[in-house]
């Protein structure tokens, strides 16, 4: 990991935990030397040369610092998210095994795109103006529309969390019809002010004359709403993480139906940070019509990266969850689909130091899956991309060169 100020590195052609549920010191220890211990093998990785995929580069103290602010996030999401007691893992497993075998039986686990039904495009929408310092943007809403299937394991639960049932998202759009960017946020996120400013929605709305809308969700910002203690998405009950993705890709498909039943000709992209990405891939892989989509620091699998991260040993009886469930994660997965998105108008990029979304196991997987293209690497961690110039540099070049933006903007 170098800074995150240097350049964005354009391609030419983390390490588990021993206990999730950490003593208080371990909290406060555990991120340094974590930090340290990467720093020290970022040393023999530099030295070794690193391989051609992946790049390397001298480590400097802004490696650490980096990566430490990657530890503490981890942290503050383990914190948010404790491990629940062997008896809940036992209702856990008993639904994964309830659901393998009524994907199976449908024939979901080897066609994965079968269980991603089409929706239809929402038709009793509510779209209300906000102005806040001067500026006026929109926000939409209309109900989701989502149900697992019936007979679904984990459908009840699912739908007794009624704050999902509603879609809401942000709207910046001229008068006059313009080209559409459909931004995904990420974990955490779901937040009128945080998301604008991420993803700098003024900018890419005013300069760069876009219409930008930011979808919220599920489980997130107004959608959390009444949502029991220890319901998160991504999360440890493997049925809520799959309703999630489910209804997420579903909302967001519903969100480009609404856009083309306001403007049938418009052009359309994808813009995602993080768990967006992951949502963003799956869209990407499912409809027809995109002219880019540009992948964020995007895990490939939330199962294995929720594996890796909730720091079970082999003999702790909840690894039998992770190892259960390995199915469904491969079914929900962007690399079981095969992207529909023109490859010039297929983009990622992320931090080569990324503690978070592991660069090799996750981002290179989905980049060689996606036909390996163009990627820009920041010389930052997880969190270091909302900072680094030369991810914003990246972002604004590949709405230019996918044609989603003339090149005279």
């Amino acid at each position: 990991m170098l800074d995150s100020n240097e350049a964005i590195t354009a391609h030419p052609a983390a390490t588990g935990t021993k206990s999730a549920n950490a003593s208080p010191l371990a909290n406060i220890v555990g991120p340094f030397t974590k930090a340290g211990g990467y720093y020290a093998r970022s040393w023999g990785a530099y030295l070794d040369g690193g391989d051609h995929e992946l790049p390397v580069a001298r480590p400097t103290l802004s490696l650490a610092t980096h990566a430490l602010r990657d530890e503490i996030v981890l942290v503050g999401l383990r914190l948010r998210r404790p491990l629940s007691d062997a008896a809940v893992y036992e209702k856990i497993n008993t639904e994964v095994l309830k659901a393998i075998d009524f994907y199976g039986k449908r024939g979901w686990l080897a066609r994965p795109e079968g269980f991603f039904a089409a929706p239809p495009a929402p038709k009793d929408v509510t779209i209300r103006s906000y102005k806040f310092r001067g500026r006026t943007h929109e926000r939409i809403s209309f109900d989701s529309g989502y149900q697992p299937y019936a007979r679904e394991p984990g459908r009840a639960r699912w739908l007794s969390y009624t704050g999902n049932h509603r879609e809401y998202a942000m709207m910046l759009r001229h008068r006059e019809p313009r080209p559409w960017l459909v931004c995904v946020h990420g974990t955490e996120m779901g937040r009128a002010n945080l998301d604008l400013a991420l993803f700098r929605a003024w900018h890419l709305h005013e300069q760069f004359g876009l219409n930008v809308i930011l979808p919220v969700l599920p489980m997130h910002g107004p959608r959390a709403k009444g949502l029991p203690r220890g319901a998160v998405f991504p999360g440890e009950d493997v049925m809520d993480d799959v309703h999630a993705t489910a209804q997420a890709v579903w909302d967001i498909r519903r969100v480009l139906a609404w856009i083309r039943s306001q403007q049938p000709d418009a052009k359309i992209g994808l813009n995602s940070i993080s768990l967006g990405g992951y949502i963003a891939a799956l869209v990407a892989s499912l409809d027809e019509d995109l002219t880019c989509a540009i992948l964020g620091v995007p895990p490939a699998n939330l199962v294995s990266i929720l594996g890796r991260h909730a720091g079970l040993g082999t003999d702790d009886p909840r690894y039998r969850t992770l190892e259960l469930a390995e199915p469904i994660g491969e079914m929900i997965s962007p690399l079981s689909l095969q992207p529909k998105v023109a490859p010039e108008g297929r983009f990622i990029y992320a931090g080569v130091a990324d503690r978070i979304v592991h660069p090799r196991e996750q981002v290179l997987a989905l980049w060689e899956h996606w036909g390996r293209p163009n990627i820009g690497w920041y010389r930052g961690g997880h969190t270091g991309f909302f900072q680094a110039r030369p991810v914003q540099q990246f972002v604004d070049a590949a709405l230019v060169q996918s044609g989603l933006v003339d090149s005279g903007a």
